[in-house]
């Protein structure tokens, strides 16, 4: 069976892409199954960049395909911020999830609400050859002050998803699957996933 790297070394990405593509005939990896000890950075100055960036490391290590992706929270009030930034929005070293959502409350409390937000997640499918591409989800929301739901991470307890009435962190695995940015963009990977296996 073809082998495909789930190229991040993110628990919780690893768990949502494995479930998303459990339906598919593939082994699927990831970089700590593999012992494989890389850290690339993400300096690209778009979603892009960062999920092509960290793709093509990975591909180019492994000699496989390999899937990456570069998510952001996108807060109107704040001019799109974190954006890019998501993972790194606290000054604090070594911020845990908690921080940044901390973080990202103290910079909203001065503004009027709703604070209309939405998810954004671009995903990269790097070959060895050197190819790549590209597909992306948006799911809108809104941030509320109080966390709420004991799933996901990052800034899910925080992001609230109007038209069901849950944060994505009170959705389940499969709820998730079904609406979410990830799930978006990796159901949109799976025909350009299959093409390339199948092509060897």
């Amino acid at each position: 069976m073809n082998r495909l790297l789930i190229a991040t070394n993110n628990i919780g990405k690893q768990k949502e892409i494995r479930s998303l593509l459990r339906n598919i005939a593939v082994d699927l990896t990831t970089p700590n199954e593999l012992s494989l000890n890389l850290m690339v950075t993400e300096d690209g100055s778009t979603y892009r960049e960062n999920a092509a960036k960290k793709a093509i490391s990975f591909a180019e290590i492994t000699g496989l395909i390999c899937l990456a992706d570069d998510t952001g929270l996108e807060v109107e009030t704040l001019g799109g911020a974190p954006g890019l930034y998501s993972a790194r929005y606290s000054p604090q070293i070594d911020a845990t999830d908690e921080d940044r959502r901390s973080y990202l409350l103290e910079q909203l409390k001065n503004h009027p609400q709703p604070w209309n937000a939405q998810f954004r997640c671009v995903c990269a499918i790097a070959t060895p050859q050197g190819d790549v591409y590209f597909t992306e989800g948006i799911c809108p929301g809104v941030i509320i002050p109080t966390e709420r739901g004991s799933h996901g991470f990052g800034y899910d307890p925080i992001f609230h998803i109007s038209t069901i009435g849950k944060t994505m962190a009170e959705l389940s695995m499969s709820e998730k699957n079904k609406m979410s940015h990830r799930a978006i963009a990796v159901n949109q990977a799976i025909p350009i996933l299959l093409e390339l296996l199948e092509n060897g």
